[in-house]
């Protein structure tokens, strides 16, 4: 659905390419992020395995039923629901909703009690940061020593909560609502892979642990992990829904970016943030050129620049005074070995993307030189 020859002329993120990891909600996401002018590459990192297919879930339904938790721990709204809908689709609905109003109910947020609600049910105790931390330290004060706590896990095994509450000598029965697999199909990841690793994203987002380390284990199978964390750790921008969802990256020494509120519409707001405040101004004869990402913006207008154009801009923008000796265009130029006339090539194809022959100047003294202000001519002729 979203691609990289997407090409948003409005909104702060205009020029802006961001990669996409989400499985779920990835449509919503991708939406929100191309309203503000990004164009959007899409790989999901993850598949979620179907409920009412999942035997796991099944058994641990007809565990609980069975053996009634003393207390059951909801984590998240579409987890919960999905799990009462697949018990009713085994006609297992009214054994398993009689189980949960015996149970001391626990949610870990306003949407899961939102869902436990519209189930007839009511829960016990809510944390106000919907930290699943605060859960835990509910629970360990009041002791969970012989006591069965069922866990709705989403999507990911949350090993240190399990271990904690086992620790302190709780019975832990573990609810997988739904299940992260690796995607069916990894060639849209691989793609993902190769344009992170080729700069060719500016921001990647992360809405789950799992698809992070997804990623991560992707990369590491086809010998990539140590480029990937390079680009993550230089050029692209990881950006990550929460804390948790950012613990498989930070375990590799990669930083993120996290908004306050761990919501897709607070994560596309910091990325609107963050992605301007990386592009280079240049006031370039007369005019403002802003290097955003693999577009460039001509007082306000978006122009879309070929590779070429783009390495001699990056270039020329690394250099004091905008003036980059032949060898490094050179080096600079994707393929373009020591051939001069690719220099010449780029430049002028880069003069006819910025609308003005004037923008970029020729210096030819002592060898092969470009400048971006005509000013600059006289200053560095004799250089």
């Amino acid at each position: 659905m979203y691609d990289e020859e997407q090409q948003p002329e409005h909104g702060p993120l205009a020029g802006f390419t961001v990669g996409v990891t989400a499985a779920r909600r990835a449509d919503e996401l991708g939406a929100l992020l191309q309203r503000r002018g990004a164009a959007v590459l899409h790989a999901p990192a993850l598949r979620i395995v179907p409920l009412a297919d999942d035997g796991e879930l099944l058994a641990a339904t007809k565990e609980i039923i069975d053996q009634v938790p003393d207390v059951v721990v909801a984590t998240t709204a579409i987890g919960f629901r999905g799990w009462v809908e697949a018990a009713e689709g085994w006609g297992l609905g009214d054994p398993l909703l009689g189980r949960l109003r015996e149970a001391e109910l626990l949610a870990r947020g306003p949407k899961v009690k939102g869902a436990i609600r519209a189930a007839g049910l009511t829960e016990e105790w809510s944390p106000s940061s919907e930290s699943m931390a605060e859960v835990l330290d509910r629970l360990l004060e009041e002791g969970v020593e012989g006591r069965r706590v069922a866990v709705q896990l989403h999507g990911e095994p949350l090993p240190g909560f399990v271990e904690s509450l086992r620790a302190g000598g709780a019975d832990v029965v573990p609810v997988p609502v739904y299940r992260w697999m690796p995607p069916e199909d990894v060639t849209p990841l691989d793609r993902l892979l190769d344009a992170t690793i080729a700069r060719s994203v500016d921001a990647l987002t992360f809405t789950s642990a799992p698809a992070a380390a997804s990623l991560l284990a992707r990369a590491e199978d086809t010998g990539v992990l140590p480029d990937l964390l390079s680009a993550l750790s230089h050029d692209v921008l990881p950006a990550c829904v929460g804390p948790v969802t950012a613990l498989p990256l930070q375990a590799h020494g990669v930083d993120t970016v996290q908004p306050e509120r761990f919501r897709l519409g607070p994560l596309v707001q910091l990325l609107c943030q963050e992605l301007p405040a990386r592009a280079r101004s240049l006031p370039i004869a007369g005019h403002r050129v802003e290097i955003r990402g693999h577009a460039v913006l001509v007082d306000g207008a978006l122009k879309p620049i070929p590779p070429a154009g783009m390495s001699l801009l990056r270039s020329l923008a690394r250099r004091p005074g905008w003036v980059v000796p032949r060898s490094d265009l050179l080096r600079a130029l994707p393929g373009a070995g020591r051939d001069e006339h690719a220099v010449e090539t780029a430049m002028a194809r880069l003069r006819t993307a910025l609308g003005s022959p004037k923008l970029i100047q020729t210096v030819v003294k002592r060898g092969y030189r470009l400048a971006l202000d005509p000013a600059a001519d006289s200053k560095y002729a004799d250089a």
